[in-house]
C-alpha cells in the first residue's frame, strides 16, 4: 500500500488497523474538550507523529491514523477528513480550516480494472501516493488535497480549492483546479 502498488483495502491486516483507528476516533470525538492530556494521549496513539501544541477539533476522521504526522503548533479545525492510506505529513504552525479533505488513495478509472471478485464479493483495487504539506501553511475551508500533492512552506490555499498539483513555497493559490495567484514575500 505504502509503495503505491495496487492493493485490496479489505485485506485482514488493514481491517485490523481500520478498527483500531475507529475505536480511537470514537473515543477522541466523544471526549470532553477540557481533558487536554487525555486527548493528546489518544492522538499520540492514533498518529505516527504528533508534535507538541497540535490541536485537532472534533469531529475528526481518518482511515488508519498511523500514516499521519503533524508538526508542532498545527491547528486542524472541525470536520476534517484525512484518508491516510499513504503518508500524510503536515509541517509545523499549520492552519487547516473546517471540512478540509486530504486524500492519498485512488482507483483505476476503468471499472474492469477497478473491480475484482473474491469469494463472490466485489472488491476494489486501490493505489496510493503520499501528501506532504510544509511549514506555516494555511489551507482554507472545504479544500480538497489530491493524492501525491506536495504543498510548500509559507503557502496559503484559498477556501474551496481543489489541489491537484504541487504548490511551491511562499505563494497564494486557490481555485478549481488550484493555481498559484501570487507570490507572498
Amino acid at each position: 500500500m505504502l509503495n503505491g502498488d495496487y492493493y485490496d483495502s479489505r485485506d485482514p491486516e488493514l481491517i485490523k488497523m481500520y478498527h483500531k483507528a475507529r475505536k480511537l476516533l470514537k473515543e477522541y470525538n466523544n471526549i470532553d474538550s477540557e481533558l487536554i492530556q487525555e486527548r493528546d494521549q489518544i492522538l499520540n496513539e492514533l498518529f505516527e507523529f504528533k508534535g507538541p501544541g497540535v490541536w485537532i477539533e472534533t469531529p475528526f476522521f481518518c482511515d488508519y491514523g498511523e500514516n499521519i504526522s503533524i508538526g508542532e503548533n498545527t491547528f486542524v479545525n472541525t470536520n476534517c477528513m484525512f484518508l491516510d492510506n499513504n503518508k500524510i505529513s503536515i509541517g509545523k504552525n499549520g492552519l487547516i480550516a473546517p471540512y478540509v479533505q486530504i486524500y492519498t488513495a485512488s482507483h483505476p478509472l476503468k471499472a474492469s480494472e477497478r473491480l475484482i471478485n473474491r469469494e463472490n464479493r466485489s472488491r476494489y483495487l486501490t493505489s496510493t501516493k503520499p501528501v506532504k504539506i510544509g511549514n506555516n501553511v494555511w489551507i482554507g475551508g472545504n479544500s480538497v488535497i489530491f493524492p501525491g500533492v506536495t504543498i510548500g512552506n509559507n503557502v496559503t490555499i484559498g477556501a474551496g480549492s481543489i489541489v491537484t498539483k504541487n504548490i511551491p513555497d511562499n505563494v497564494l493559490a486557490f481555485g478549481n483546479p488550484c493555481e498559484v495567484k501570487k507570490e507572498l514575500k
